[in-house]
């Protein structure tokens, strides 16, 4: 499964709970970039000279890396992908990765909630963290961009009838209660069957 979400909406908080509740490994691009730079594996090489020039790291490296991580034994069974595919190319090389490992998505959660109530929660957190450079222009020009990516994304699995959206707004338990719920029935379990949460 995908989770799908803006910046600061908890997509990594909740991934977790998610990844311990199906008991799946939960697979982040961003644990992924780290983790080649800093084995200075020749992708993350590759990877490094994007980041170090504040330019995105081109889907070919980003794909390359996806599949690799794909192929380890803690996902054969199941995994979650938080933070990819980003672009409609991104979509179109999982669907192949998946149909070399006789795969399909089964579920899409895209977490939804207010942009200025986002755009308030990241400066909080910079504040806390003394991140200057993150002002309310720089936050909205980031959400914009997000919007930009994924929209495509996000309507090509809406039309293949496996997106769901969950607000991703309250305390964490709250949203996590949501999002079950919306997987008991996305996925079709009976109430009965549904794991504990």
């Amino acid at each position: 499964m995908l989770l799908i979400g803006p910046p600061g909406v908890g997509k990594g908080t909740q991934a977790s709970f998610i990844g311990e509740r199906l008991g799946i490994v939960t697979i982040s691009t961003g644990d992924i970039f780290r983790q080649n730079v800093k084995s200075k594996s020749e992708l993350g090489v590759a990877a490094e000279s994007y980041l170090n020039a504040g330019k995105f790291v081109p889907d070919s490296v980003t794909n390359a890396m996806v599949r690799d991580r794909l192929a380890q034994r803690d996902a054969a069974d199941g995994f979650l992908l938080d933070g990819y595919p980003r672009t409609p190319g991104q979509v179109d090389f999982l669907d192949g990765i998946l149909r070399e490992k006789g795969q399909e998505l089964d579920v899409v959660v895209q977490l939804v909630a207010d942009t200025e109530e986002l755009v308030q929660r990241l400066l909080k957190r910079a504040a806390l963290e003394n991140r200057t450079d993150d002002t309310v222009d720089v936050r909205r020009h980031r959400m914009a961009l997000y919007f930009e990516q994924t929209t495509a994304v996000t309507s090509l699995y809406s039309e293949r009838g496996i997106l769901t959206k969950v607000d991703g707004t309250g305390n964490i338990s709250d949203v996590s209660d949501r999002i079950s719920t919306a997987m008991d029935v996305a996925l079709g379990l009976l109430a009965g069957d549904a794991p504990q949460h």
